[in-house]
Order: structure tokens, then sequence, then C-alpha cells
């Protein structure tokens, strides 16, 4: 993603605003297909060259999903809805509700951040908690901001701060694939106006993720991520 202004090299994957805040892109939020979690996870780790882990159930937001993990600390999560109470409270459980609902497909991406102060200051709201029951029994824990605004602004990343010292969850198998790219219908400004990295002299960035091939297309229609494109052993796939 290009950036105006001066900051750190290319090199260095550190942003801006928050006084040098580590930000990345951390994962891809899938939601189900009609035929559901276990066959839409096949579907794509197929493609991917990469076989899906069950990741087991968010008891917070009323779903539960499967990893497909990535190179460079990065993995796709595909996710579905449960019958349960929690999934028509929390936000997260709506969005991929409505999602699957329209057939499923992207639903986000998510950037990780090691302190999720300097997004709750720049947004203006509280990080909500978030937990994963894994099938072995182990629990994830994380924060989570900004997932009203994506149902509200799908183009826009979530942001999340895991717990220290836990696995992350793209260590759950071994994977060939990595992401080259994302395609979203939406305005690079916007984006760059969501994760702070404009309007702060001598902080923007040249390169955002340099690694990473951001794609806008402006066309009529709702905002969001339309397409990603991974590197895998068979060369080049998007999805």
């Amino acid at each position: 993603m290009k950036l105006s202004g001066s900051g750190p090299p290319a090199s260095d994957h550190r942003a801006t605003k928050w006084h040098d805040q580590h930000m990345r892109v951390d994962h891809l939020v899938f939601a189900a297909e009609p035929d559901g979690l276990v066959a839409t996870a096949k579907r794509l780790g197929d493609a991917l060259g990469v076989e899906p882990s069950d990741g087991g159930v968010h008891p917070r937001f009323g779903t539960r999903n499967s990893v497909i993990p990535l190179l460079r600390h990065r993995f796709v999560e595909v996710v579905e809805v449960l019958d349960h109470p929690a999934s028509d409270k929390a936000p997260f459980g709506q969005a991929v509700r409505a999602r699957s609902e329209a057939g499923g497909g992207w639903l986000g991406w998510v950037v990780e951040v090691d302190d999720i102060s300097g997004p709750e200051k720049l947004l203006g709201r509280q990080a909500a908690p978030g937990n994963r029951h894994r099938p072995d029994g182990t629990e994830i824990t994380w924060k989570q901001l900004g997932v009203r605004g994506v149902i509200s602004d799908p183009q826009v990343p979530f942001f999340i701060e895991w717990t220290p010292g836990q696995d992350h969850p793209s260590s759950v198998g071994t994977t060939t694939a990595s992401l080259q790219g994302l395609q979203i219908v939406g305005s690079p400004d916007r984006i760059r106006e969501w994760l702070g990295l404009m309007g702060e002299p001598g902080v923007d960035r040249e390169d955002w993720e340099p690694e990473l091939e951001f794609n806008f297309v402006a066309k009529h229609g709702t905002p969001g991520l339309m397409s990603v494109t991974f590197r895998t052993a068979d060369g080049s796939v998007t999805i």
C-alpha cells in the first residue's frame, strides 16, 4: 500500500502513528458457504495445497472456525455461525451470519497490533475480549476492536491483540502457501485513515506491508474484500 511522506525503511514492518507500534496483516476471514464449515475449509485448503485444522468454538461470538495456516505468521480463518444466542448478540456472530446467508465468501481482513490501546485511541472505542476453545481443550485469548466498523464499512480491517505467551494460530500445521495480495472494493485513503497511516508529518509510511500487493477497485456496490491472492507450490492462486 503506497503512502505519502517519510518513515522507516521498507524492511522495518513497523507503523507509525502509535509511536512505532507494530502493526501487520494477521489473517483473513472467510464465511462458510451453504455446504458448511468443513466443506468450505476443505475447498480452500485444496486450492492452496494446505490441510485445514479444526480451530474450535468462539463461545462469546457463537461461531466456530477452521484454520488454514500460511507462511509469515498469517492464516486464513474459515468461520461459521452456530445456533446459539451469542451469535445474535455479538457483532462478529452477526457479521458471519449475514455473510453466510448471502452465500458465504470473504468477510474481511484482520490487522495484528502489539498494544491495542493505540487503535482504541484512534477509533475512540474500547476493545472487546475474545476467546476460542480448541478441540484439544486449549483456550486461545485475545482482544479485538473494530468489528462494528467492518459491518458498516466492510473495506476496513478490524484489529486484534493476541495474548502473549500462547501459540499463534498459524502454528497449527505445516504450510507452503503465503499471502500475496488483497483486492479491495474501496478507497486507499479510507484504509490509511482507519489504520492511522495519514495526517501526521514525519510518520506516514511510504510502504506499509511492502511485500503485499493492495489493489483497490472503485466500483458501484458494497465496499469490501473482493478477492485474495496467494503464493502456493503450484503458483499464484486467487480466491
